[in-house]
C-alpha cells in the first residue's frame, strides 16, 4: 500500500497544529494527542524512508552537528536602521521625506523593535531552504539547522506565496525562558547569562542543533524582500506573511500621520513592560512600497525607515567602592557599591561589574560618577562613566590578584572571562555555598535548616562540609544565636530524615560542577550506585545519554579528589542513600538473549533508560552504535537520516517502542 498520501496528510495536520500552538497560541488538541500523531508519522517515515523530507515536523528536534558555519552572501543586503531619540527627530525625518517626495500624504507602519538577533530566511516553493544571520549586512553565517528547531518558524508555507523570497525577522528569547535557563545554571554553580538578546544570538551558533532545540527561542517576522511580491505596502506585507504561516507581532499598526505615530510610541513606552520579550523602541516605516523605492537608501540605512529608541530609565550616582564576591564554585564577581539612588521604582545600592574585562572596558574608578540603568529592565548595570566629573585623585582600578576571603592567588583559565579562587576546600564562601546547595529544596530539602543557619554553623566551627551535618546534636545548636530548643530539635530531625532522599537527588546535592538535576538523574539511573559512578572512565561517561566531555571530566575530577571520597564514605556510614533502590522485576526473562539493540531517538511512552533496562532485564545487550553486530534498532523521534541510512544499508530491522513491547509479550 502506498503510504505517501497518509504521510503527507499527517505532515499537513501536524504543521497546522504546530502553527496553532506556537504562532496563534490557540491549540486545538492536547499535547498528548499531538505526540501520538507525531509518533505515528515517525513510524510511517521510518518504514518508508524513500519519502524522507528534511522539512517534516519530525525533524524539529535537531540533531545535526555544524562544525563550521559557512559564510553566505545575502542576495539582498540587510541594512541597519538610523536611530532617533525624540519626537523632534521624527519630525525632521518627515521633512526630509517630504523634501524628496514632494507634498504627498504619507502613511506609516509602526512596529515594535524587538531586541534579538536579526535573521534572513529563504523560502523556495513554499519550503524553508536556508537561514542566514545578519552578519555585516552583506553576508552572514548559514545557521539553517539551528533555525529549523524554532517551532514558530514554518518549514512549509500555506496559501498563495511567490516561488522564492526572503523574510527577515528577529530571533528572540522570552523573559520566562531566559529566567528558567539562568535558574538551571545557578543550580549547577555556573554564572548566569547576562541578557536575553546575547543568549539568543549565542544560541544560533551552537554546533549541536539538538541543544538549540532545548532553548525556548522564538521568531518574530517584520519584512519580506523579493521579486514580484503580491502586495504593495509594508502593512499589507505583514498581514500576508501571517496568512502564509509566519509569526508576525499583532502590535503593528497603520498610522495616517505622525500624530498617530506619536500615540503608538506613547502607548508602548508605558505598556512595553508587560510584554514577554525585550523591546527597546519602535520602528517607523513609510508604508507605500512605491515611495520606499523612490526614497532608496543611504550607504548604511533605508531612508524610508527609522527607529525610535525608548529612553531606558537611567540615573547618575557615585561609585563608592568595588567589592568582590566568591561563589560556591570559586568564581569571583566584582560588585559596584553605589551611593543609593532611585531607579525604576527601587533603591539601587549595588550593580554587577561582571569581570575584569568589563572594568577595563569602562575604565571605571572609585569616586567616579557613573550612569546606571536596568539591563533588560531587570538587573542594574553601569553603562558609562561621566569623565567630566572624575576626581583628580581617582586611581586606575587594579583587579584583585588574591581571594578576598582566603588570600589564595586567583587563577584565570585560558580564554575564560572570570577569575577563580582555587582553594576549593579551604575558602569559607565556597564551603558555605556547597553546604547551602546540599540542603536546598531540590537537593536534600532539609527542614529546619536554611542558608543563614548554615553560615552560623560554619562560623561557629560546627560544620566544615555537608557530612558534618550528620554529627550535629541539639546541645551543640541551642547555644547559637537565634536558636531555641525547638529550632535545634527540628534541625537535627530534618538532617536525620534526609537519609531517605533518593540517590539521584543525593548525587545532585553533592554539587559536582555541571551536574544539575537532569544530569544527576541520568547518571544515577545508568550507574545505579555511587561506587560504579566513581569508577567510570571518561569514555564510559561520555557514552551515557546526553553526557558530554565537559560533564564527564568534571565527574572524573570530583572522584579523583581524596577529600570528596572521604566525605562520601562518611555519608555512607551515616546512612545517606548512594544507590537506587530497585524493585525486583518478576517479569524478567531471557527472551532477548544474544540480541544486540541500539536505542536511538526520543520516546513518548518510555524513557530511553527504561527501554535499555528492559532490554537488559530480558537478556539482551545495548550497543552504543549501529554496526553489523546490531540485531535491532529501537527508534524514537529524531533518529536522524544518517542512522536510518546506515541501518537500511546493513538491513537491520528498525522497530518502534510499541513493536518492542510486543516482542517482549511473545
Amino acid at each position: 500500500m502506498d503510504m505517501l498520501p497518509k504521510i503527507l496528510l499527517l505532515r499537513e495536520e501536524l504543521n497546522q497544529h504546530n502553527h496553532n500552538y506556537y504562532v496563534l497560541d490557540t491549540p486545538e488538541i492536547s499535547d498528548f494527542d499531538f505526540d501520538l500523531k507525531l509518533k505515528e508519522l515517525q513510524e510511517l517515515e521510518q518504514s518508508n524512508p524513500q519519502f524522507f523530507d528534511v522539512n517534516s515536523p519530525t525533524q524539529r528536534v535537531g540533531g545535526g552537528i555544524t562544525k563550521n558555519f559557512v559564510t553566505v552572501a545575502h542576495e539582498q543586503r540587510m541594512y541597519s536602521l538610523d536611530n532617533s531619540y525624540s519626537k523632534e527627530d521624527l519630525l525632521e525625518w518627515e521633512k526630509r521625506l517630504q523634501k524628496q517626495l514632494g507634498e504627498v500624504s504619507l502613511q506609516y507602519t509602526c512596529e515594535l523593535k524587538y531586541d534579538g538577533a536579526s535573521m534572513s530566511i529563504t523560502y523556495e516553493k513554499g519550503r524553508l531552504i536556508r537561514a542566514v544571520t545578519r552578519g555585516d549586512g552583506f553576508q552572514g553565517d548559514d545557521v539553517t539547522n539551528n533555525i529549523k528547531t524554532i517551532r514558530s518558524i514554518p518549514l512549509k508555507l500555506k496559501g498563495n506565496y511567490p516561488p522564492k523570497f526572503d523574510i527577515r525577522g528577529e530571533i528572540i528569547l522570552p523573559f520566562k525562558g531566559f529566567e528558567k535557563m539562568n535558574q538551571d545554571l545557578i543550580e549547577i554553580g555556573e554564572t548566569p547569562y547576562s541578557n536575553p538578546r546575547n543568549t539568543a544570538s549565542g544560541s544560533l551558533k551552537l554546533q549541536d542543533s539538538a541543544e538549540v532545540a532545548k532553548r525556548p527561542l522564538d521568531c518574530l517576522l517584520y519584512s519580506i524582500v523579493g521579486e514580484n511580491l503580491p502586495f504593495n505596502s509594508q502593512f499589507e506585507g505583514l498581514e500576508t506573511a501571517r496568512e502564509w504561516g509566519f509569526k508576525v507581532p499583532a502590535a503593528a499598526k497603520l498610522a495616517n500621520n505622525l500624530d498617530e505615530v506619536f500615540n503608538f510610541i506613547d502607548y508602548w513606552d508605558v505598556h512595553r513592560h508587560k510584554l514577554p520579550y525585550e523591546t527597546d523602541g519602535v520602528v517607523v516605516k513609510v508604508n507605500n512600497h512605491h515611495y520606499q523605492e523612490e526614497l532608496g537608501y543611504t550607504a548604511k540605512s533605508p531612508r524610508w525607515a527609522i527607529a525610535y529608541k525608548f529612553k531606558s530609565e537611567q540615573v547618575a550616582t557615585v561609585l563608592n567602592s568595588i567589592s568582590y564576591q566568591v561563589g560556591r564554585t570559586g568564581a569571583i564577581t566584582p560588585v559596584a557599591n553605589l551611593e543609593p539612588v532611585q531607579l525604576a521604582g527601587t533603591v539601587v545600592k549595588r550593580a554587577s561589574l561582571h569581570n575584569a574585562d568589563q572594568i577595563e572596558k569602562l575604565d571605571i574608578r572609585v569616586g567616579d560618577t557613573v550612569f546606571v540603568e536596568k539591563g533588560g529592565e531587570i538587573i542594574p548595570k553601569i553603562i558609562a562613566v561621566d569623565l567630566s566629573q572624575r576626581p583628580s585623585s581617582a586611581e586606575h582600578t587594579l583587579y584583585i590578584t588574591h581571594c578576598p576571603e582566603c588570600e589564595s592567588e586567583l587563577v584565570r583559565l585560558e580564554g575564560g572571562a572570570n577569575h577563580y579562587c582555587p582553594n576549593f576546600y579551604g575558602c569559607p564562601p565556597q564551603i558555605i555555598g556547597r553546604i547551602q546547595h546540599y540542603i536546598s529544596r531540590k537537593a536534600m530539602d532539609i527542614e529546619g535548616l536554611g542558608g543563614e543557619t548554615v553560615a552560623l554553623l560554619y562560623n561557629n566551627g560546627l560544620v566544615q562540609n555537608y557530612a558534618d551535618l550528620y554529627t550535629l546534636n541539639v546541645d551543640q545548636i541551642v547555644p547559637l544565636e537565634r536558636m531555641a530548643q525547638k529550632s535545634a530539635e527540628n534541625l537535627v530531625k530534618g538532617v536525620n530524615e534526609s537519609k531517605s532522599i533518593p540517590f539521584e537527588r543525593v548525587l545532585y546535592a553533592l554539587g559536582i560542577r555541571f551536574v544539575g538535576e537532569t544530569v544527576a538523574k541520568k547518571l544515577a539511573k545508568h550507574y545505579k550506585n555511587i561506587d560504579a559512578l566513581s569508577q567510570a572512565t571518561l569514555m564510559d561517561l561520555i557514552l551515557v545519554d546526553e553526557i558530554g566531555e565537559r560533564i564527564a571530566q568534571s565527574v572524573i575530577d570530583f572522584f579523583e579528589n581524596d577529600e570528596n571520597r572521604l566525605i562520601i564514605e562518611r555519608l555512607k556510614e551515616y546512612g545517606v542513600q548512594f544507590e537506587i533502590v530497585e524493585k525486583v522485576n518478576l517479569n524478567a526473562t531471557n527472551i532477548l538473549e544474544g540480541k544486540v539493540f541500539v536505542v536511538s531517538g526520543v520516546f513518548t511512552q518510555f524513557s530511553r533508560d527504561d527501554l535499555k533496562k528492559a532490554i537488559e532485564d530480558n537478556g539482551g545487550k545495548v550497543g552504543s552504535s549501529i554496526s553489523s553486530k546490531t540485531h535491532y534498532v529501537l527508534a524514537g523521534d529524531n533518529m536522524g537520516p544518517a542512522k536510518l541510512d546506515k541501518a537500511n544499508k546493513l538491513n537491520i530491522p528498525i522497530i518502534s517502542e510499541i513493536e518492542f513491547m510486543e516482542m517482549l509479550k511473545k
